[in-house]
């Protein structure tokens, strides 16, 4: 064989190799994106799980708080609007691509949380009802359900972080970027979080 000839054997060889190298890494990016992608997809699945408990459970608990202060119809009529409020807003994929509609996601959750805890406020006044079993139970069980919120929102923020990084770190982003792989939006705090409640008894 001429040496001109292995030369360009060589040559060949080595784009090949070269070429099939960097095919290799984008469609093993690719898939890292889909997997993170995917990652997010179940991380928000788990909130939403936790929303549509702490739904659930509000019918029972307003119809056990009317039960005893049947005058307190204001504070009915918050939590039904702020609750209607929350199932105006479909919960689909493409909300975590959109910063905005996002947000206005979040506002309605933060609207039904405030109506939840004046809700509870008015239990305060009626000493009957405060030692009612079912009120005991549902309110241990909103309870519950609000922490499994903040924690299923902190794993949610984790996997963001996680996926948000891979896209923006460099070649990756490349990829990400041809594919359509764009940043998520975090659970933020509300404003006036960082000022710590006054309590008065």
């Amino acid at each position: 064989m001429k040496r001109s000839t292995i030369i360009i054997l060589a040559v060949v060889g080595g784009i090949l190799l070269l070429a099939f190298s960097v095919v290799s890494w984008g469609v093993s990016t690719y898939n890292g994106f889909v997997a993170l992608d995917e990652g997010v997809k179940q991380a928000w699945g788990q909130v939403e799980n936790q929303y549509q408990r702490r739904l659930d459970l509000i019918p029972n608990l307003v119809e056990t708080v009317k039960g005893y202060a049947t005058h307190e119809s204001s504070v009915f009529e918050e939590v039904a609007n702020a609750r209607a409020s929350v199932g105006k807003i479909t919960m689909t994929p493409e909300l975590l691509k959109d910063p905005q509609m996002f947000q206005k996601f979040e506002q309605a959750q933060t609207g039904l949380g405030s109506a939840l805890t004046h809700l509870l406020a008015v239990s305060e006044n009626y000493p009957n009802l405060k030692a009612n079993e079912n009120f005991m139970q549902l309110q241990a069980q909103l309870e519950g359900t609000e922490n499994r919120i903040a924690v299923e929102r902190r794993r949610f923020n984790e996997v963001v972080q996680d996926y948000n990084t891979r896209v923006r770190v460099f070649p990756a982003s490349m990829i990400a970027g041809m594919q359509g792989f764009g940043q998520k939006a975090y659970f933020q705090a509300e404003a006036g979080a960082e000022t710590a409640p006054k309590v008065k008894f």
